[in-house]
């Protein structure tokens, strides 16, 4: 009897080490009686036995696994991947005609434009032409000979700058769209030969406007 306990205490030794429940049976014949992880041959009586889960052969408490830290990602979860900001841009007003477009950088180059172009002068024609000082000469004085010609170039000539302002990313991206479609209708009338440059253009439109997704 008692070589079947020690039996019993080794066999559950051997089916619980992995940490997993095991069925033992527990089989008596001829005043013997034998624990197998098998049932029993016929002819022999059977008792089934259902070993509990028991603790590392060490004597230690395996830890609970810990859940993610909320400031951590889980790492089966693949990072996610942050698109780049669309590019700076600027509208720009022109200031001659008020015909609105973009820029880059937002500081355009000053340029020499008419005074009367700008609104800035204004008078009847007896100003214009009838003061002797006037800097301006009718176009008959012009084909004589008369008038002053550097006077009507520098004084009805100014110096302006247009006006811009930086565009947010929603007008950056409005903006994109729309010079992306002129381009691409620039390139569906193009000769073959024509069409490098605006095809270069395409694509460096095309690699900006990933952004705007």
């Amino acid at each position: 009897m008692r070589l079947a306990v020690f039996a019993l205490a080794a066999l559950s030794l051997a089916v619980t080490g992995g940490g997993r429940a095991e069925t033992v049976y527990k089989c008596v014949t001829a005043g013997q009686t034998i624990y197998q992880q098998t049932p029993c041959p016929s002819g022999q009586r059977q008792e089934t036995l259902r070993l509990q889960d028991s603790a590392p052969a060490n004597g230690e408490v395996a830890p609970m696994p810990q859940p993610p830290r909320r400031d951590e990602p889980a790492t089966d979860t693949p990072p996610s991947l942050s698109m780049p900001p669309p590019p700076r841009m600027f509208g720009c007003i022109r200031a001659t005609d008020g015909t609105p477009y973009t820029s880059a950088d937002g500081h355009p180059q000053p340029y020499l434009a008419p005074l009367g172009v700008l609104g800035v002068a204004s008078g009847s024609l007896s100003d214009t032409y009838g003061n002797p000082n006037s800097a301006v000469a009718s176009a008959p004085e012009l084909n004589r000979g008369k008038g002053n010609l550097g006077a009507i170039a520098t004084r009805n000539l100014v110096w302006v700058q247009d006006p811009c302002r930086e565009l947010s990313a929603a007008e950056t991206c409005q903006a994109l769209r729309s010079e992306a479609d002129a381009t691409q209708r620039q390139i569906r009338r193009a000769f073959k030969s024509d069409r490098a440059p605006l095809d270069a253009k395409d694509a460096q439109l095309r690699d900006q406007l990933q952004s705007c997704r």
